[in-house]
């Protein structure tokens, strides 16, 4: 290593009012011990992402970047517009400005302290730096077991996301360059970063308590998430639906085989509740695959329209302020 390299975070915000100073606190302290140790340029920067916050997250920034313009940024984006494009709207911003870039949520459940190692296999040669939770402790077991049923299901339906990883990962601007070439609207950074390839290395830690605030992700959210991402990186369910159409064609076919045979015997009896439950049951079957088949369209419908996946409508940073739109 002839210099340290500059290194970028980007921080994505929603009502985090209550943590907000506090993740900057710990992020400072830790910039300062990089930079003492060499391992990153005195030009890094921290870029808060305002993800349409509707408490005072975005007048916190603001005064966080005054204070300390050469060392915290902001970025406001015109309306909410998620978590994930919230990630993108940092990292598309700062990939011309940084050697490497680290992505982690404001709730401060991510372990800063893992940075370190991060940046340290950054400079071991690889691209990739994925932060991965050792352990599930302090999750509910509901939220265990269905972190994990996700996981596996995943796999299962061939998307290639690494197990217990979120969005705390360090990528260098190869990497970023690379992801700008993926235009889709229906974003799942989890599945798409592993697609860009190049050396990549894990590195593990204990996800904390979260420091302050209430979670931003209640059940729908992830349930909606998960979706989203099975429905992104795999067309399974669509030949799930293909076998199952074959397999139920096959069950009539058999039925109505042996409902000819029995008429033939003089073995019929006419019954109410068998026929009220088939009805049901091909009906919800009916239904359940159109519904996949929905989601699918309305992924096309989406992507088709090609609407800015998000729009930035203030980026402060230590040469002022500019506009830019995504």
């Amino acid at each position: 290593m002839d210099k340290p390299e500059i290194l970028y975070m980007v921080v994505p915000c929603y009502n985090e009012q209550e943590v907000l100073r506090e993740t900057a606190e710990q992020l400072k302290n830790k910039y300062s011990a990089l930079i003492s140790q060499k391992l990153i340029s005195p030009e890094s920067r921290i870029v808060f992402v305002n993800d349409g916050s509707s408490d005072s997250t975005w007048s916190i920034i603001r005064e966080l970047h005054s204070a300390e313009p050469n060392l915290f940024s902001g970025i406001d984006l015109a309306h909410n517009s998620g978590h994930q494009n919230a990630v993108l709207a940092g990292l598309m911003t700062v990939k011309e400005l940084c050697d490497m870039c680290i992505t982690m949520d404001a709730d401060l459940q991510d372990d800063v302290n893992t940075i370190d190692e991060m940046v340290k296999k950054y400079y071991e040669g690889n691209q990739v730096v994925y932060g991965v939770r050792s352990a599930r402790d302090t999750d509910t077991f509901f939220k265990k077991s269905t972190a994990e049923a996700f996981y596996k299901f995943m796999k299962v339906m061939g998307a290639d996301v690494v197990y217990n990883h979120a969005d705390f990962r360090l990528m260098s601007r190869r990497v970023l360059q690379e992801l700008s070439g993926f235009k889709e609207v229906n974003l799942f950074l989890r599945g798409m970063v592993p697609l860009i390839g190049f050396q990549n290395c894990k590195v593990y830690y204990e996800r904390h308590e979260r420091a302050a605030g209430e979670s931003k992700y209640p059940l729908r959210k992830m349930l909606a998430f998960a979706v989203n991402g099975i429905t992104s990186f795999s067309t399974k369910p669509l030949k799930l639906i293909t076998a199952l159409g074959f397999i139920m064609s096959v069950a009539s076919i058999l039925a109505f085989i042996w409902a000819f045979i029995a008429k033939i015997g003089g073995f019929t009896e006419h019954g109410w509740s068998s026929t009220i439950c088939s009805i049901w049951l091909i009906g919800g079957l009916q239904l359940f695959c159109l519904g996949i088949i929905g989601e699918y369209i309305g992924k096309i419908y989406a992507e088709v329209k090609q609407r800015p996946r998000y729009i930035i409508a203030e980026f402060l940073n230590d040469n002022g302020n500019k506009n830019d739109e995504k």
